[in-house]
Order: C-alpha cells, then structure tokens, then sequence
C-alpha cells in the first residue's frame, strides 16, 4: 500500500510538472523570462562590438554570453525556486498538497520537473540567437557541449536547494524575492560571472570561490569560450574536476539541509497560517 501511494504521487509529480511547465507559455511573465531576458543579453553582448578582453583574442561579447549563462542558471536555480515556495505557501497550495496522501512527495517531485525543464529552455532561447549574432561565440563540439550539460545539471542541484531553504524560511513572495537576489548579485560581481576577479583582492577571490556561483561561471565559459581565454582565468586552468567537486559538495550538502527545512516548514501550514498570509497580501494590495 506504501509503495503504491508513494509511486502514485511521483506519477502525479512528473505529470504536475509538466503541466506546469506547459502552463509556461501562456503566461506574460514566464514568456518575458524566456524571450525577454535573452533578448535583453543579447542587447548588451552585440552593443560591446567586437572589442576583445585584453590578451585572450575571445570578444568581450563571447565572454559575458558565457557569463550571462551562468547567471540564467543560478537565477533560475534560486531566484525562481524561493519566489515559487513562498508564493504557494501563501495561497494555499502547499497546504492543500500536504492533505492529500504523500502530497508533499508529489508536490516536490513536481517542482524539480519543472525547475529542470524552464532552465534548460531558458538557456537554450539564449544560445541559438547568441551563436548567430556573437562574434566567437561559435556552436561548441562534443566534449565541450557535455561539459555544458554536466555543469548544468550539477550546477542546479547544487543552486535550487539554496533557493528553497530561503523559500520555506519566508511567507512574503517579495521577501523571497529580495533575500535571494540581493546577496545573488554581491556574491556574482566576486564569482567572475561576466570576467574573471583579477580585479578583486585574493580574499575576495576565495570568498567568492567558496560558493557555487563561481564555479558554474568557470564551468560555462571552459564549455563555450576557446583555450585562449584561460590566459585570464585565475589559475589559467578550467579546473574541471575542482568544479565538479564544489558543486557536488554543495549539492550534497544542500540535498541533506533542504529536505530538513521543507519538511519543518510542511509540519507548520495550518490553514490559519494561510489565512493569516493571504490578508497580509491583500493589504500590500492595497
């Protein structure tokens, strides 16, 4: 009976999930994120021309595409997953998915299929145009393309259970949103995501080492950047299994920390709560 009830609700994960993620593209704000947000990088990544970054022969447009796929990934990654949590805490979702038998089990499965299937999209409406209209910035081989594909999907494992700690810790959707973008863009402008920290003081450097954002904007430019370009990285090295390491230390860590959280902050939903939250919205309504 367990089993049975525990693979009906990964079955009602997988199919929500999708659901949602078709749900996408009927929606103005998940149309702009998609069509949009490139649309705006790509702005910034042609205006800069042609210009090169001093001593590689790599454009300043290449460089800062290889950035801005990055910063894609880790905004997905967290940014969404905390406005997401704490937008359906608020109106009730999550309670009503905590009634149903291992709802949370369904509930969980289907944000993680609709988290990886909008960040691969939304990465891939950035890349298309972006081999057509960057200069060096070319369609990678194979070995590169698969180092893309691991540092994605080891990049949002270690990433997304950040953003849903900070979800379940807070009610207010704006809050969220605040609390995961503000320190987001400190430690990015420390983790090399648009060049490299040469400017930044050695402790800086490790800081911003310290955390996975750094090695997720490594990892994207030794996927799509050439081997000139490692003459402005900090050690002139992709760092391929450095990168690997951070970023599975950090999912690790994070899949024994988030769990922990979620479940704590599924125990406290009462339907007062939920209440409680949703006049709290009305009045920022108003």
């Amino acid at each position: 009976m367990t089993t049975t009830a525990t693979m009906n609700a990964v079955r009602s994960g997988l199919s929500r999930g999708w659901v949602e993620y078709r749900q996408s593209f009927t929606s103005g704000q998940d149309l702009f994120g998609y069509f949009g947000t490139p649309l705006i990088f790509l702005t910034i990544a042609i205006s800069l021309g042609g210009a090169e970054v001093e001593n590689t022969g790599v454009s300043v447009g290449a460089m800062m595409m290889a950035g801005f796929m990055g910063f894609l990934l880790v905004m997905a990654g967290v940014v969404t997953v905390a406005q997401v949590l704490a937008v359906e805490r608020e109106d009730g979702t999550l309670l009503r998915a905590k009634a149903l038998p291992r709802g949370m089990l369904g509930y969980f499965v289907g944000k993680s299929v609709y988290i990886s299937l909008i960040t691969p999209t939304s990465l891939l409406f950035l890349l298309l145009p972006a081999f057509a209209l960057i200069d060096g910035f070319a369609v990678p081989g194979p070995e590169r393309l698969f180092t893309f594909a691991w540092v994605t999907i080891l990049g949002l494992l270690a990433i997304a259970p950040i953003g849903a700690i900070i979800g379940s810790l807070v009610t207010n959707p704006r809050l969220a949103t605040g609390l995961s973008l503000g320190p987001l863009v400190g430690l990015m402008m420390i983790s090399g995501t648009f060049f490299p920290v040469h400017w930044a003081p050695q402790w800086l450097q490790w800081i911003g080492q310290a955390f996975p954002m750094y090695w997720i904007n490594l990892g994207m430019r030794s996927a799509f950047l050439p081997d000139a370009a490692l003459s402005s990285e900090l050690r002139a090295s992709w760092q391929h299994l450095e990168t690997a390491g951070v970023l599975g230390a950090w999912a690790v860590l994070g899949l024994i920390v988030a769990p922990f959280v979620l479940r704590r902050m599924a125990r406290r939903e009462s339907g007062a709560r939920v209440q409680a939250a949703r006049e709290k919205a009305m009045q920022r309504a108003y």
